[in-house]
């Protein structure tokens, strides 16, 4: 359980307030992980490799990224589309994905938790929600076998 060990767990944060990325940039960043923050659905999925262009390039394979944590509400795509493009993706199906809102809507969350989301965080996201993170990060690792 040492620090090189947690680490190596890439989480990429979805969320279009710059305030709600700061604070889920420095509360994983406080807890050892690495962390790519993007403010839109369309650059998750860029950075990913899963953009619907005509100049789709194979980097995804390269990007190694441990877990997804996205904002529900966002202009254009919301986090529940991109639940589904992650979970229809062949290369990334299997990613775990955390969903977060600061809107308690019970219909909503059994939306995501059923689509396939691993976990809801109310925001504003804290520590303790952070650490609730580390059983998915461990069970994907073990499924994956790295």
């Amino acid at each position: 359980m040492g620090m090189a060990t947690e680490s190596q767990f890439h989480v990429l944060a979805v969320d279009d307030s710059l305030i709600d990325r700061k604070l889920i940039e420095r509360l994983l960043k406080t807890s050892s992980f690495q962390v790519t923050v993007v403010d839109s659905v369309s650059k998750a999925l860029e950075f990913l490799g899963l953009q619907e262009s005509e100049q789709r390039i194979n980097h995804h394979q390269e990007v190694k990224v441990d877990l997804i944590i996205t904002d529900y509400s966002m202009p254009g795509m919301t986090g529940y589309d991109l639940l589904k493009k992650i979970k229809e993706s062949t290369s990334f199906k299997d990613i775990p994905v955390v969903i977060m809102s600061s809107e308690n809507i019970p219909s909503r969350i059994n939306r995501c938790l059923e689509e396939g989301a691993e976990d809801f965080f109310l925001k504003p996201v804290q520590l303790s929600d952070v650490d609730r993170l580390r059983p998915h990060l461990l069970g994907w690792r073990t499924l994956v076998k790295i």
